[in-house]
């Protein structure tokens, strides 16, 4: 597969057969590149401007949200509710953490977590080996809640950051992503650009954080 960080939690995924999941599209308002080309899937993990803004997404993408199991293009996304604040969602309402299967791995976007997962959460993100996790705090959980979570997934083989302070957001609230990057175990990678390509095959032994630069 191909993973595009477009910036935030915008993440363009595409299979190996050229099936395309388009995750958290932000608006005009978020200084980051405006998604290109047409989507097959629009995962939108809560009713936010900054991860719902699915009109600039181009062709005619099925639009998923909320937790009920659904299948579309033959990949199957289930949604795992969580809160966007650890007050049971009083502060800053509902998350969906969505799990998937492309191209023969388990995937994991978490959305704008605000806490640690529970038990409940943590059983159907078992097998999870890829996720998309958010570092920055403020809004979500931070550097240190992050490394949490990410034990929390044994099978889990590549995390990719998200949801932090860049350049081009220099006066949002959250942190940069090297605040994670020191609280973190494991080894990272920065790759100094916004996409590679992943197969089953070429996942790592252990796990692995990999930072991308955003398009």
């Amino acid at each position: 597969m191909k993973i595009q960080w477009l910036g935030h939690a915008c993440f363009r995924i595409e299979s190996a057969t050229g099936t395309t999941v388009l995750t958290d599209p932000y608006d005009e308002s978020v200084p980051y590149k405006a998604p290109e080309g047409p989507a097959d899937v629009v995962l939108v993990t809560h009713d936010h401007f900054d991860h719902n803004a699915v009109g600039r997404v181009q062709g005619s993408p099925a639009v998923v949200r909320g937790t009920a199991e659904k299948t579309v293009h033959g990949i199957t996304f289930r949604g795992i509710p969580a809160y966007h604040d650890t007050e049971g969602g009083r502060k800053r309402g509902r998350d969906v953490i969505f799990r998937f299967t492309l191209d023969d791995i388990v995937i994991a976007h978490f959305g704008d977590l605000g806490h640690t997962l529970t038990d409940e959460q943590r059983r159907p993100l078992h097998e999870v080996e890829l996720a998309f996790l958010p570092v920055g705090g403020h809004f979500t959980i931070g550097a240190k809640e992050a490394v949490d979570v990410a034990k929390m997934l044994p099978n889990l083989k590549v995390l990719i950051p998200m949801h932090y302070r860049t350049e081009a957001i220099p006066d949002w609230p959250i942190r940069p992503v090297d605040e994670f990057l020191a609280a973190c175990p494991f080894p990272a990678n920065q790759l100094e650009k916004s996409e590679v390509e992943l197969s089953r095959a070429e996942l790592p032994a252990q796990r692995e954080v990999w930072v991308l630069r955003h398009a």
